[in-house]
Parts: structure tokens; sequence; C-alpha cells
């Protein structure tokens, strides 16, 4: 019997389609690569060419090659995301080891840059195979065009597409204008409508979840994400947050110089690449500035982890279920809150989310899919620490939990007296050994920057040995379902005091401090954050006898509560109940989910553990796991409403997102002020730069270098806040803490806008943010103030 020829032609024809699609991009990528490096492009031009080098060309070649290990088309969309910032990474991280020892000492300025990167991609498309056609079977091929396309006048029409771009278009550019009205005075209306269009551009993307096509899907849940996080992110003119004041001043350490060095500044943020060979290179390539590569161009990629939770998810369970995982990771308060202030975490969470899509992905062989998880993982490795630290510990825990299952199959089989053989798991000891390995010689002998994690081994190991002696833990952890005793402010500042007293005993003795009488005549309180004032309606709420303001707190913890009781019936229906089922989880799912249930129960009952990573980061990481059994828990809840328990799930997520974004306080008032929709609140206090204190620092920069110019030492010290927003302005001797035991005798005492404008300071202590009234009297009795205005001064 002869082979029918038309198959093998049109193989072939695809293939060679593929051999020239090739060979286009290497030669777009070298005249992109050689127009950046004339001199004089213009930004606008720049924007393009630095982004194709660093993104466009190696996402192609990782989504052509994508299907060996992906077999979805937006899975593989996604996951070469991922492979393509892992690349960068390794690019960068080369092109700065190789070329100093060949005598350049600048390895990261444009020119060097462009050329790797387009030798990285030459690299990668002659070690790619060559694409072979789509192994999906025709028949299915041919019924996701049907389902998916129409052709409607001789053009094809993507389902949805209209209304996805036009609301998530709304959404984009409600919040960067509602970022901006805030950053320039003006009220909230604008950032409140676009909170609103984006919980209607999740209404329309679970009514037309039967008809979209999944990549409408993810470009909806992208849209959302990035709107959220762009909300947050855009506020102030400068940079705006916590960690990422840090972040930023690592990176202008590497762009400063061209070349990134551990030994510039031994510390675990310098280890971290993403946030110091990777925005050098978007800097250099685009010539995007830093200040938006990290307000802007980090939470966009970030963006991309909604629809890899979709994904994920999506592999093994139906629409409905995918979509309320990703609505519940972006709706938990962390994600719009912290995670824009964690441009390092972003990174490894698109590299963390890209790798659980390859792990749910059953459609591809588990040896390759097993090789790209490490791979990505080990992206996740050069980018933060803490992230791979927590990813490690959770494979561990789930690879003990998967051999106890099996075993315990293995001896229920044996009773019932049927032998049946158990599931290779994905979860490997390689894998574990592989990654644990890597994150060891990165922050050992490779960078040196292990001191953090010792430091907390050493303190948890001494907590658990003795816990009568442990101090107490972030607050955090009053969250959590497990306990965690929460302490009150005052409480912090007293264990604080003590603490600084003992430290500061032997140099207050020398006169370095005031003395403990003269800080003692001044006492401190802790101050509570106020609320917004009651709008209209809370005002009518409050008439009918509601307290609006010891409910909407209530609300929020209950919310808390109400998300942990879901995971854990969703873990249970999905494990034992044989009808009703909202998915039928993978087996590598279910432990992946209880090891990170049981990180997090670690983290509230260690102490250290929760001051020094979080209770609430861990969980925004956990959902990456098990966002699913929170959906399927609340599928369940609503069981009994028939054909209505699917919107009324759907109605509960979408509150969830409406009032943990701050929309329902913001309406009625009676709750703290977020800094996404306000200018005003502890974050706005704390984090907010303002141009006076960039002005008074200046002033004072240049005070202290007349007097090293005079051989006199001169040491700044500030609140930890006022010392984070400035201190990539801040050159000299500087301590950051004003804290009255903790006054030197000799040194300049700057006050930032909230300490003059409200006589308040804020401090950290043991996980906590504890805002307290500033003895600025104090000050007055044993000081001298040399600067003032109507946002700082400044005493010495």
């Amino acid at each position: 019997m002869r082979r029918p020829v038309a198959p093998l032609r049109r193989t072939g024809a695809a293939i060679a389609g593929r051999s020239r699609a090739r060979r286009l991009l290497l030669v777009g990528t070298a005249l992109a690569a050689a127009a950046d490096l004339v001199p004089g492009v213009p930004t606008p031009l720049l924007v393009p060419l630095g982004c194709w080098l660093l993104l466009g060309a190696p996402w192609l070649l990782w989504y052509r090659y994508g299907a060996a290990f992906v077999s979805t088309r937006d899975g593989r969309a996604l996951v070469a995301v991922g492979l393509a910032l892992g690349g960068d990474l390794v690019t960068e991280l080369l092109l700065n080891t190789v070329l100093p020892p060949l005598g350049d000492d600048h390895p990261l300025r444009r020119g060097p840059l462009a050329l790797s990167a387009a030798l990285a991609v030459l690299l990668l498309a002659w070690a790619l195979p060559t694409p072979q056609p789509d192994p999906t079977p025709e028949p299915a091929r041919a019924r996701h065009r049907v389902s998916g396309l129409r052709r409607v006048s001789g053009l094809r029409r993507v389902p949805g597409l209209r209304p996805v771009l036009l609301l998530g278009t709304g959404c984009l550019v409600l919040s960067v204008g509602g970022a901006i009205r805030l950053n320039n005075g003006l009220g909230p209306t604008m950032a409140l409508l676009a909170l609103a269009a984006m919980a209607l551009l999740f209404v329309q993307l679970v009514r037309g979840r039967r008809r979209y096509p999944e990549e409408v899907l993810c470009l909806g849940l992208f849209l959302l994400a990035a709107a959220l996080l762009l909300l947050t992110s855009l506020r102030g003119w400068f940079i705006t947050g916590h960690d990422i004041q840090r972040e930023y001043e690592v990176f202008e350490l590497a762009a400063g110089a061209d070349r990134w060095q551990i030994a510039a500044f031994r510390d675990p943020y310098n280890a971290c690449l993403s946030i110091t060979l990777l925005p050098t290179a978007f800097v250099r390539l685009t010539g995007i500035g830093g200040l938006y590569v990290f307000k802007a161009v980090f939470p966009l990629l970030f963006a991309l982890s909604a629809p890899l939770v979709y994904r994920s998810v999506r592999n093994l369970a139906q629409r409905m279920v995918a979509l309320l995982s990703a609505l519940y990771f972006v709706a938990f308060p962390t994600f719009f809150t912290d995670m824009t202030f964690l441009a390092r975490q972003e990174i490894a969470f698109v590299l963390l989310g890209a790798a659980l899509v390859v792990l749910t992905d059953q459609g591809r062989p588990l040896r390759r899919r097993r090789l790209v998880f490490t791979g990505l993982l080990g992206g996740v490795v050069l980018s933060h620490y803490s992230t791979t630290f927590v990813v490690v510990l959770v494979l561990a825990i789930a690879l003990l939990t998967d051999h106890g299952w099996r075993l315990l199959s293995r001896l229920l089989a044996r009773r019932r007296g049927r032998a049946r053989p158990t599931a290779t798991g994905f979860v490997t000891w390689w894998i574990v050994l592989v990654t644990a390995v890597a994150a060891m010689l990165w922050t050992g002998p490779l960078t040196g920057t292990g001191g953090q994690l010792r430091s907390t081994v050493s303190a948890t190991v001494q907590d658990a040995v003795d816990p009568a002696q442990a101090q107490a833990g972030s607050s955090d952890t009053s969250y959590s379902l497990l306990g965690g005793q929460a302490v009150t402010p005052q409480q912090r500042l007293a264990q604080y005091q003590a603490d600084t007293l003992q430290l500061t005993a032997g140099s207050r003795a020398n006169g370095d401090y005031l003395s403990a009488r003269q800080v003692a005549a001044y006492p401190v309180r802790a101050v509570a954050e106020p609320d917004l004032p009651l709008t209209a309606l809370g005002r009518a709420l409050q008439r009918t006898g509601l307290d609006v303001s010891g409910a909407n707190k209530l609300v929020r913890q209950w919310a808390a509560d109400l998300l942990q009781l879901l995971l854990l019936v969703g873990l249970a229906v999905c494990l034992w109940a044989k009808r009703r089922r909202a998915f039928r989880p993978a087996r590598d799912q279910v432990t992946l989910s209880v090891a990170m249930v049981a990180v997090i129960g670690l983290l509230t009952v260690l102490p250290q553990l929760s001051v020094d990573y979080g209770v609430l980061r861990a969980f925004q990481q956990g959902l990456f796991f098990f966002a699913p059994f929170i959906a399927a828990g609340s599928l369940w809840l609503f069981r009994w409403a028939r054909r209505w328990a699917l919107p009324l799930s759907g109605a509960l997520a979408v509150a969830f997102f409406l009032d943990l974004t701050g929309a329902v306080p913001q309406l009625i008032g009676g709750y703290p002020p977020q800094l996404n929709l306000n200018n005003a609140g502890q974050y706005y206090d704390i984090y907010y730069v303002q141009p006076q204190e960039r002005t008074a620092i200046a002033w004072l920069e240049q005070r202290t270098a007349d007097d090293q110019g005079q051989d006199v030492q001169s040491e700044v010290q500030t609140d930890r806040y006022t010392f984070s927003r400035l201190q990539t302005l801040i050159h000299g001797r500087a301590l950051d803490d004003i804290y009255p035991t903790l006054i030197g005798t000799d040194s300049y005492v700057f006050l930032g806008t909230t300490t003059v404008t409200k006589d308040e300071a804020t401090t950290f202590y043991r996980g906590d943010l504890v805002t307290y009234r500033y003895p600025t009297a104090l000050l007055d009795a044993t000081k001298n103030e040399i600067y003032s205005s109507d946002g700082a001064e400044i005493f010495r």
C-alpha cells in the first residue's frame, strides 16, 4: 500500500516555512543589534530595538520550540517569556564575567550588551532543533479553529477580543490616569473607576469563558493585573516603596560602573541579578530610564503571573476554576500593595509561574518538562534568594509527602488484595538537589551573601529549642488560622526601647548618645493609624446602627479566615468527595499545596521566620500552588444553589476583589487610607518621596562635604523610612533611626515630612511597622535647629 503523499508535502512545507521564519528572525536580530550600536538613536526607536533583542527574538525561538514541552499555545507563549528572561540573566552574567579578564572593565555598556544579546539569539537558534509541526492531532486543531475563530466579511475575528481589549485598555488608561491625578494632589475618583472597570472586565471574562479562546482569557487577565499593579507602582514621581529603594540603589551601583561586582556591596540585594544586570540591560538597550524600568516595565512583566496562574490551573481544571484562581491571586492585598515594591521577587514569580505551567502540563513527555522546570528554577535562584529558599523547602516537603502517599497506597492495596501501580510524580530527588545546590553555591562561594540565611536558621533553631526565650514574631501571623498572637504597637515599642538601650549601653556611658535620663524625660507613645472619614454612604450606614469602622476591620479579618477555610475545604473535597468535584487535581498539585501550607504553618509558629520573610508574602507565593483549591472550595460552598453556583462563586470573588483592593472602604470610609487610592495613610507617610526632603538632603550633603574638607567626621541620622526614601542621595555616614535612645550627641538629625507635619515617626521591629509620636522637644532641648522648611528640619 502506497503512503499518502499530501500530508508529507504539507509537513515538508511547514518545516521549510519555519526555517525561512528562523532565518528572517536572525537577520532582524542582526539589524536590530547594528541599529542599537549607532550613536544618537532616539529613544522611541531604541525601545522596540532593545525589546526585540532582550525579549522579542528569544521569545519567538522559545515559542517555536516550546511545543516540545508545552501542549497549549497560550501556555507556550507564557512559558517562553520566562525562558527569555532566564536567558537574559544568564547572558548578562556571562558577559559581565568574561569581558573584565579580557581587558574590558565596562561590560554593561550598550555595545557589548547589544552584541551579546544578538549572539545569544544566534546560539539559541543553533542549539534548539528546527521546530516540528504542532504535535496536536489535526482533528483537534480543526476543532480549535472552528470554535476559536470565525470568518466575518472575509476577515478572521476572535470571539471576545474586541470587548476584552476595550475593557482592558480602559482599565490601563484609568489606572495610569488615577495614579497621575493622585500624584498631582487630586482625588481618587479615576482610581476608583479603574477598580470598577477591572471588576467589570473579570465579569466579562466569566460570561464569555465558554466562547472565548484561551488566549483571549489570558489577555484579559494580564490587562486586569497590569492595571491593578500600575495603580500602585506609578504612585509618586520618584521611586516609591520599601524594598524597591534598596533595589534601585544596587541597580544604580551596577549601572553607574557599567559592571556588576558583588564585592562592591556584599549584600543579598546585590546578589539578585533581576535588579542589577536585568534592569541595566533594559536601560542601555531600550533607552528607558531606570526609574520607569522599576515603576512600569517590571510591573508589566509581573502582570503575566495572573495568566500564568490561570494556565497552570487550566491544564487540569475547568475554565471557571482557573479564572477564580487567577482573581484570588491578584485580589490578595500583597499582590498590589507590596509586590510592586519587590522588583526582584516580581521577576522570580514570573519564572516560578512559568515553571508551574510546565509542571501541570501532562500532555508532553515527563523528562523534557522536568528539565525545563529545573532550568526555570535556576532563573529563580539568580533572581531572588527568599523565593528560592521557600521553593526548595516546598519541593522537599512535597517529595516526602509524595513518597509517603505512594507507600500508603501500596499498603492499602496489599491489604485489599489487589496491587495497583502508582503513578510517577513530577517532583523527583534530583530536581530538589539541583535547585538546593544551585542556591547554596550562589549565596555561598559565588556571592558570599548567605549570612542572612544562616542567621535566620540559627535564630529559628534557637526559638524551636527554647520557645520560652523566643521573641514575638510578626503580627501578620494573627491572620492565620494556626494562631499567632498579635502584639500591640506599644508592647513592640517597649521591646524596641529595651533592645536599643541594651545595645548602646557601653557607648552611652562614653557620651556617644544622649543620656538615659534625658531620653526618659520625653516618653514615647505609639499612635494608631487614623481611618478615612465616613462618606455620605458611610454616615447613612452608621445611622442604621452599624459600626462602619469595626465592620471594615471585621470584613478584612473574615476575608483572611475565609480564604484559609476555602483552601482546607477545597483540599478535602478534591481528595475525598466522589461527586460534585470542581476538578480532579494531579497528585503533584496536592503534594505541593500541602507542602506550601506546611511552610506557612512554620512561618506562623516560628517567630524568626515570620520576621525575615512574612506570612503574607508566603501566602501570595502559596497561591501559585493552592489557588485552585480555594476556587474549588468556593464552588463547593455554593453547591446548594445548583445552576446559580457558578455565578455566586464569581460574585464572591468579585466582592473579595472590590473590598481587598480598597474600593469598598474608600466608598464608605472608616478604614485606614490605602496608597493606591489616597495621598494619606501609613504607606503614603513612609514611602512617598516629597520634594522638600530632596532639597533639604541636598543642602545637608553639601554641609557634610564641607565638614569632611575640614577633617570633621559627620554622621547623619534620620528615621528608617526617610532614609529609605532618600538613600540614593545620601553618600556620607548615615544611621537610619532617630529613636530617642539612638540619638547621637554629635550627629545631624534629619526630620522628614511626616515628622515635621504630624510629629510622627515609624520604625520596623520584629516584622511590624510601629508608628509613634516623636518627641521633637527632646531635640529642641539637646540640639540646635540649623535648617527648617515646611517639609524638613535638620538639627545639630
